[in-house]
């Protein structure tokens, strides 16, 4: 169990947790959640020292393994599966002093201990965790130093999962991902046997891969049961009865202060108005909820709709270097109420196809054909270092409305979803959302009628991410969209094309379907469109998966019981503390919130009893369908 006990920990002068406490069962895999710059990365540094705490401790079992993605990726000449091995420090110094020792109890010794940490099926472990992030044999024995930042990150990432440490803290793994690396760690961090606390604004992460919420509000720590959807509706639910229990608590204090203001002059009530008085200190205030705005997003319509199909293609290719084409054969249609996701790995061509596309990149064969008068909008990730760093968003509109009165411009810079307080602020010093929103904004400032955005939420929270969802679902563009946010896609788009062996096909399933597919094959990248063409091994694998729950139903049914009874709990001690922030209680009647409060007590023990049992038989759940 790791216990987080009444810490309070300071960034560049400013108090980031106060007095914030939270405990995780072993085994626990938990979502840390809050706004941007709420104090989440400073919370992990806390948990492995490297930030001093104020106040508070952090207590972990002894001689428990913490590990972290490093911050800095390998950039050696070493090869990344032998980086990777070398992760795991006591297999790699058993292996040398093997190779050194003489004495036979010793050597006995280390092979012994090497058998009980699998160090010879390490190679293979380490093999299948490059493969599942995107690595092929060829790619593993290749140096660091021949890979970009990005792919260097997820070596990093490959290494501390192939350490297997028993406190594993991701934060926000997926930005250097693909979707289909994505899935393949929220398979990897379900099945995980210790515990995880991940940092992501990926709903879809934070829902399948975890069995509970932590949040970071306010400056305090907050445990919930569940996924990121029952957080949600938990927290709503608390945030109904706290702003009710505020309401009952202010009429009381009114009512009270109402009495003093009206006797505390005349002597024959002078004692009554003191006893108010006193009982108005008692009472203390209940706090309001606060609800963090999110600016809305918006996307200007296009002025004229032209006729579909607006963009088609027909036995296209398109290369960098002449006679090299990165994908061909293309035969394509896009029209003008298209909502496309564009599927496959990273490095087979998406970014290259959405290029292509937008007009950045020319046919190097066949004919490619656009609607009179089309207008397309890009926007990419690596775009963000276009911006000129010390002009504010005001500046960057200002360009495209030379003719424009301030307040116009400001009004536009709004619509891009820029706080007031933002819109004079240097492009340097905006935030990594922020920025996104600027440029997103630019992207479509000429009401495009069609809307390219290849990976817009690296650096949005996730009701920035909601935002987004709201204003492409309320564009009347055609988009096509990269992402390796399953949630947005699912939520934004009705197509998928996917991008793979140097072509651009269409995919006929849904979302789950391929997700299914990315899991199940073998973590071999370059074999997933394989499997899209044997529908009998999916219905195998349906079928498997239905023997497996009819199997696990009395262990579901259970798990179902306890859901059961913890919401009754939670509902309990909601109207207990209801019932408990009435001063009124404690002045009538004693004895009776004497007795609710004990009352309080007991059904917060076997609350918590309850959702330990709870996330308990869910990991056995869990583990079981997942052999």
């Amino acid at each position: 169990m790791i216990t987080i006990s009444d810490i309070s920990a300071r960034i560049a002068g400013r108090l980031l947790l106060d007095h914030a406490s939270v405990s995780l069962p072993a085994g626990t895999k938990a979502g840390l959640v809050g706004r941007n710059g709420a104090g989440k990365s400073t919370l992990f540094r806390v948990i492995t020292g490297d930030v001093a705490a104020e106040s508070g401790s952090v207590s972990i079992p002894k001689n428990a393994r913490i590990g972290q993605v490093a911050q800095e990726a390998p950039g050696t000449e070493d090869a990344l599966i032998e980086i990777v091995l070398a992760a795991d420090k006591e297999r790699s110094a058993l292996l040398a002093e093997a190779e050194s020792a003489t004495d036979p109890h010793r050597i006995a010794e280390i092979q012994m201990r090497l058998v009980d940490i699998d160090a010879h099926s390490a190679e293979a472990r380490a093999a299948s965790i490059l493969a599942g992030l995107g690595f092929d044999q060829e790619a593993q024995s290749r140096p660091a130093s021949s890979f970009s930042g990005g792919w260097r990150m997820r070596v990093a990432l490959a290494a501390v999962l192939f350490s297997e440490p028993d406190l594993l803290l991701l934060d926000e793994p997926t930005n250097y991902l693909d979707l289909e690396g994505t899935l393949w760690l929220e398979d990897y961090v379900r099945r995980y046997p210790h515990t995880v606390i991940v940092i992501s604004h990926d709903r879809d992460l934070l829902n399948n891969a975890v069995n509970s919420i932590v949040h970071l509000d306010q400056k305090k720590l907050t445990f919930y049961r569940g996924g990121y959807d029952q957080f949600e509706r938990q927290k709503a639910e608390a945030d109904e009865l706290q702003t009710k229990a505020r309401a009952k608590n202010e009429a009381a204090r009114k009512h009270l202060q109402s009495f003093i203001d009206r006797f505390k002059a005349k002597a024959s009530k002078a004692r009554q108005a003191q006893s108010r008085v006193k009982a108005l200190e008692r009472m203390g205030t209940v706090a309001a909820v606060i609800e963090d705005h999110v600016q809305p997003i918006t996307f200007p319509e296009p002025e004229k709709q032209p006729a579909s199909p607006i963009v088609a293609i027909s036995g296209g290719a398109v290369g960098y270097e002449p006679g090299k084409p990165i994908l061909k054969g293309l035969n394509l249609r896009i029209d003008n109420d298209d909502r496309i996701a564009l599927l496959g790995s990273n490095g087979n061509g998406k970014s290259t196809f959405a290029k292509f596309i937008s007009g950045r990149m020319s046919a190097e064969a066949g004919e490619v054909k656009l609607a009179p008068n089309l207008k397309i909008g890009f926007f990419a990730q690596h775009q963000l270092d276009d911006l000129i760093p010390d002009q504010s968003p005001v500046d960057h509109v200002r360009r495209l409305m030379l003719d424009a009165p301030e307040a116009k411009v400001r009004a536009r810079v709004a619509q891009m979803g820029l706080a007031t307080e933002k819109m004079s602020t240097a492009a340097k010093d905006l935030s990594g959302g922020e920025k996104a929103r600027l440029l997103m904004g630019l992207a479509a400032f000429h009401a495009p009628n069609l809307l390219i955005l290849d990976e817009p939420t690296n650096h949005l929270d996730i009701d920035s991410r909601r935002a987004l969802i709201e204003a492409l679902n309320d564009y009347e563009g055609a988009v096509i969209l990269i992402s390796h946010d399953r949630h947005l896609i699912e939520a934004t788009v009705d197509r998928l094309w996917l991008v793979n062996k140097g072509t651009v096909t269409t995919f006929e399933g849904d979302m789950d379907e391929y997700r299914d597919l990315v899991v199940a094959s073998g973590k071999k990248k370059d074999e997933k469109p394989q499997l899209a063409e044997e529908p009998a091994s999916r219905a195998d694998q349906r079928k498997l998966n239905a023997e497996k729950r009819a199997s696990l139903a009395p262990l579901k049914k259970k798990i179902n019981e306890i859901e059961s009874l913890t919401g009754k709990l939670e509902k309990l001690i909601q109207a207990l503390d209801a019932e408990l922030a009435d001063p009124l209680l404690y002045e009538k009647a004693p004895a009776k919130a004497a007795e609710k409060a004990k009352q309080r007590g007991e059904a917060a023990a076997k609350l918590t009893a309850a959702e330990e049992q709870w996330l308990e038989l869910s990991s056995e759940y869990e583990d079981a369908m997942a052999g």
